[in-house]
């Protein structure tokens, strides 16, 4: 199943992409605004189902009734999640109706230690909820080391963290 947003008002669409061919091209009608708006479906990607090689490693975002499973890549320095919004200014927006997932929800830096590994500091934004490591609540200045597989939780959406190998 694929989702898709209205450009006008942001409605969630939900469509079968098996049904249809590569380069097909769809009309859809929103039901909430009544914006018709077409799309053309492209081949899978490989970033669909696995993070870049090129990357820092990756998030997997947990699907559950307010999202579905995404896969977003990290890079250096500050990754900051949180809500998509229009106009938002995250640079690791996660598509979710969950209200208790802030627009600006976390950060993960990524850098490198004194070795030349690659480093992963979770720490809150701050946010409304805060953010849970396994169930344990990071405080508002508390900054958490974190590896490969680790989980954490931003309101209702869990999440995983997958490091470059």
């Amino acid at each position: 199943m694929k989702r898709l947003r209205c450009p006008k008002c942001d409605y969630t669409l939900v469509f079968d992409e098996t049904r249809y061919q590569p380069g097909q091209r769809l009309v859809f009608t929103c039901p909430a605004c009544g914006k018709e708006f077409a799309i053309r479906l492209t081949s899978p990607k490989a970033s669909d189902d696995a993070p870049a090689s090129d990357d820092c490693g990756s998030i997997t975002v947990i699907e559950n009734r307010f999202c579905h499973k995404q896969i977003i890549p990290l890079k250096m320095g500050d990754n900051v999640i949180g809500r998509k919004s229009r106009g938002g200014t995250i640079n690791c927006p996660i598509e979710t109706d969950d209200p208790s997932v802030d627009l600006t929800h976390c950060v993960i830096n990524v850098s490198r230690n004194k070795n030349g590994k690659l480093q992963y500091v979770l720490r809150d934004g701050p946010s409304n909820t805060g953010t849970f490591v396994g169930s344990t609540l990071l405080g508002d200045r508390e900054r958490r080391v974190i590896d490969d597989g680790t989980l954490f939780t931003l309101g209702a959406t869990s999440i995983i963290l997958k490091t470059k190998q």
